[in-house]
């Protein structure tokens, strides 16, 4: 028998998001309740991958009770990278039995997911690991519509924010830009947007799986601008998912050339200007017709990944915390943890690991939902029917001040070039949207 009890260990890997405390006060809680000693692993995977373990905390239920009502990260957080090297991997097992840690929580997104699945593989049984998805993109390959923790929260202060930007823009006469995290998938863009009826809300998934221009945003939202103009309005709110950058043509990422990657081979996204990119282009395009309009650009998403948790993701977060620990101490191994219908449900990391891109199956916005087709509807934005109404079309292109067939030559590509299948008024996907019987009455959006 070993002179030194076994211990469970839990890290945090990737960005923040609500909720994180909740699951390591949870798992605490349990491990100890089951006899085991619990420790936090400082800082992710940043010191044990180079087999430093001196950062390193004990968990106790006194230290633990009442984390859950907090943002942030009780043990820190990183986005080193284990899997870029072997000798990391190696690095990183070897650290844990040095710790003599036999079970390991990790919670994190896809690429700490991937990183616990090899630490795991590597580990050969020494180790076993549970993994609890995490991210406030919503974007991991959960079932149906299973939220990952941290989503609601972000979602919920997100609107608070944008509400009150949309009683500024109307109050102020102008438009207002806002960025959102979500690298792959637009579901906190579209969330955000369709909860607080913004103007519009762009996101990736909209535009399929091609590249597009950044001329094409721009025209998407000198569009929208225009059509609100022409209902006498010279404010709006429009809601992009910073995803859009991915999207780009590569002959125009020369805006890209000089911003830095993370341990994951990941653009810093946030840390590019997209909104004041698109506010200075789009500025410039409206010149074009003699239009003149105010535009601030604001990024929101800093503000939402440390907030405290709101109820749900703090029960959620418990849930999963507990149920992670007691995976482990029932033999378990090598699983996402996840709550499906108010039961437990293990899904295993080798089959939700995309062997092409090496992390998790990234989970998108189905824009042929109905649930993606009501946002859409609601939204102000050049359409298939503004170019079959010349009533509608005579009134933007008045605004603009230019003749018919010169709008139709400038924006009509918008919605004739367009490969994204939306679904009609008759709940069928079309490659244009069929009119709406009720279309005017989107107008005091």
């Amino acid at each position: 028998m070993s002179l030194f009890p076994k211990r469970t260990a839990i890290l945090v890997g990737g960005g923040p998001a609500p909720g994180i405390n909740s699951v390591i006060g949870a798992a605490t809680i349990r491990a100890i309740l089951s006899g085991s000693e619990v420790i936090g692993i400082q800082d992710g995977f940043k010191w044990i991958m180079r087999g430093d373990i001196s950062h390193v905390i004990p968990l106790t239920i006194e230290s633990v009770s009442r984390i859950h009502f907090r943002g942030g990260s009780h043990i820190g957080i990183s986005r080193d990278n284990p899997t870029k090297d072997e000798k990391f991997l190696e690095n990183t097992v070897s650290s844990l039995l040095r710790l003599n840690v036999d079970k390991l929580i990790t919670i994190g997104g896809d690429d700490t997911a991937y990183s616990a699945f090899r630490v795991e593989q590597v580990a050969n049984g020494r180790v076993r690991v549970a993994h609890v998805p995490k991210t406030i993109d919503n974007d991991l390959d959960l079932p149906g519509t299973i939220s990952t923790f941290g989503f609601q929260t972000a979602r919920h202060l997100g609107v608070e924010i944008v509400k009150n930007i949309m009683t500024d823009a109307k109050t102020t006469s102008r438009w207002y830009f806002v960025v959102t995290m979500g690298r792959k998938a637009g579901h906190l863009a579209l969330g955000i947007g369709k909860a607080c009826g913004a103007t519009l809300t762009l996101i990736p998934e909209e535009f399929g799986n091609k590249k597009i221009k950044l001329k094409r945003i721009v025209d998407i939202l000198v569009g929208a601008i225009i059509k609100r103009m022409s209902y006498g309005r010279q404010d709006g709110v429009a809601i992009l998912a910073e995803g859009l950058l991915e999207k780009l043509d590569p002959n125009d990422f020369e805006l890209l050339m000089n911003v830095e990657k993370d341990a994951h081979d990941n653009i810093r996204l946030a840390e590019i200007s997209f909104g004041e990119i698109l506010k200075r282009r789009v500025q410039d395009r409206l010149a074009e017709f003699g239009l003149k309009t105010t535009i601030v650009a604001k990024n929101i998403g800093y503000e939402l990944r440390c907030a405290d948790p709101i109820p749900f993701d703090m029960e959620y977060c418990r849930d999963l915390g507990f149920m992670a620990a007691k995976f482990l101490f029932d033999g378990g191994s090598g699983a996402l943890i996840s709550i499906q219908d108010g039961r437990f449900v293990p899904m295993m990391l080798k089959k939700k690991i995309d062997p092409k891109t090496k992390r998790m199956k990234i989970r998108m916005v189905d824009v042929k939902s109905e649930y993606y087709h009501v946002a859409y509807r609601y939204m102000i934005r050049l359409k298939a029917e503004d170019f079959d109404d010349p009533h509608e079309l005579a009134k933007y292109a008045a605004t603009a001040g230019v003749g018919l067939d010169e709008f139709r030559k400038q924006f009509e590509y918008l919605v004739d070039d367009s490969e994204v299948e939306h679904i009609g008024d008759d709940g069928i996907a079309h490659e244009k949207v069929e009119a709406a019987p009720a279309k005017k009455a989107t107008k005091g959006h």
